[in-house]
């Protein structure tokens, strides 16, 4: 709630000091004189920049169950040994990392774990039969780690809240723009034309893709602190280390691109677009950390 709280005053500080920077300026009043109301425009944009993604995040458990086939655990009727073995550990990481016990989940597919839901206290973690079938015990601790840090570090509502904020600034800036373009630059004075919804429609793309380098960009540091997080909990780095090598020597499993981020593992085309950082990147700055 703390670190909600945090954004939420952090955004609504950025926005006054874009209001305020925009009337000193004087585009505030130029928008103004044009019937253009920029205060509104902003409010609009915060609104349908952060909707979009709190939804997501609400639905998140739902959306990664339904789209991996992850079945749930019962902690008190494991199926068999290694789904007991499963749920102790990650209840054991949890209470070391000083959260309520997620929801334990196994989904068949290649080697892969994720973290994910709304709450710390009310999340889910789940894993592949394929890392489960590739790694050793000691190795499954320390992903399982991986993501219990996820879960205690908050990574998944302030990833929700920066790609809000990100949002919002597409969805004004590409409007600023767009009234710009048509009343300055195309000269109409009657409503917008389709100067303004072209230029919205580019600027949108453009504007969307130097969001997503910023996003990509916090979705690799918080995979360094989840690591350092994993190495913490299992009071060795040597695990986690093992675990991020034998992940490099095989193919991981796509996850839904909804909750990719999530992952032990993933990548995109391009560094910049990279939710995850390469593993010898992980494994270096481990080495570089005091266990």
């Amino acid at each position: 709630m703390k670190r909600i709280i945090l954004f939420l005053v952090t955004n609504m500080a950025v926005m006054l000091v874009l209001n305020i920077t925009m009337n000193l300026l004087g585009v505030g009043r130029y928008l103004t004189a044009n019937g253009i109301d920029p205060v509104a425009l902003l409010v609009f944009a915060a609104v349908l920049g952060f909707t979009g993604s709190f939804i997501s995040l609400l639905m998140s458990k739902w959306m990664a169950k339904s789209s991996t086939g992850a079945r749930v655990i019962d902690p008190q009727r494991p199926a068999d040994q290694r789904e007991a073995w499963l749920v102790n550990t990650v209840h054991q990481l949890a209470d070391r990392a000083g959260i309520g016990r997620p929801e334990v989940a196994i989904y068949e597919g290649a080697p892969n774990a994720f973290a994910t839901g709304a709450f710390r206290n009310d999340s889910l973690v789940a894993v592949s039969t394929g890392l489960l079938s590739s790694m050793t015990e000691e190795e499954v601790a320390a992903v399982l780690g991986h993501e219990v840090s996820h879960i205690a570090n908050g990574d998944m509502v302030t990833l929700t809240l920066i790609q809000g904020v990100v949002n919002t600034f597409v969805i004004f800036l590409s409007r600023l723009v767009g009234y710009f373009i048509d009343r300055a630059v195309l000269k109409n004075e009657r409503g917008v034309g389709m100067g303004y919804y072209a230029s919205v429609f580019i600027c949108e793309i453009l504007f969307g893709v130097l969001a997503s380098i910023i996003v990509a960009w916090f979705s690799r540091q918080r995979e360094f602190r989840a690591d350092a997080g994993a190495a913490h909990l299992m009071g060795a780095r040597e695990p986690m280390i093992r675990a991020l090598a034998r992940l490099g020597g095989v193919e991981a499993g796509e996850l839904p691109k909804s909750f990719a981020a999530s992952g032990i593992a993933g990548g995109a085309i391009g560094a910049l677009f990279a939710s995850h950082p390469p593993i010898e990147q992980r494994i270096e700055a481990l080495r570089r950390q005091s266990a």
